[in-house]
């Protein structure tokens, strides 16, 4: 995650000209190792991103570490996380639901709880096969070690992890609701 050349988000603002970020979205490149912040169409700014220690495209259970695809909404924010701050995103969605029920890893029932919530603007239940403590967060007490890396090393459950300074400044323009765009 080493980047010596990374300017703050403050500057990064003033150099497109922008005094506010009014409509952040994130988009998560898992191919690229990066995490793009956005306000509407402009990009504003690029950070170093890793995932989860299983490199696989579908994420079928809550310990298969596998960082899901697909367009999610930041549901929680805790920052008190062991992990510096913890921007959970709204992990199993509707057609990740759908495809676990057709799959048959969760019952009937349980994805009528998370499509439930889903339409409550809560977090899904973390009590189904999937699980749902997925989001964006910061390293937490080993910053010092893995922000400086000169590598990519994928050690998180499924989780997007960035430096702490980073998810601070991400943490400075985000709000419940702001929509995190997964691709690979």
């Amino acid at each position: 995650m080493l980047n010596l050349r990374e300017i703050d988000l403050s500057d990064a603002l003033r150099e497109k000209g922008i005094d506010k970020i009014n409509n952040p979205w994130i988009k998560v490149d898992r191919r690229n190792y990066k995490l793009e912040l956005y306000n509407d169409n402009i990009l504003i700014k690029t950070y170093k991103v890793v995932f989860g220690k299983n490199n696989s495209l579908v994420k079928t259970s809550a310990y298969d570490y596998v960082t899901p695809i697909g367009d999610y909404q930041i549901c929680s924010i805790d920052t008190n996380s062991k992990y510096h701050k913890f921007l959970k995103i709204n992990y199993p969605n509707e057609k990740d639901a759908a495809e676990a029920l057709k799959q048959g890893y969760i019952s009937e029932e349980q994805c009528k709880e998370i499509l439930n919530a889903l339409k409550r603007n809560e977090c899904p239940p973390s009590n189904t096969r999937l699980g749902s403590n997925i989001g964006i967060h910061g390293i937490g007490k080993y910053d010092f070690i893995f922000k400086n890396l000169p590598f990519t090393f994928n050690w998180t459950n499924g989780s997007i992890a960035v430096s702490n300074k980073n998810i601070d400044e991400i943490y400075s323009v985000i709000k419940i609701g702001t929509p995190v765009k997964i691709i690979y």
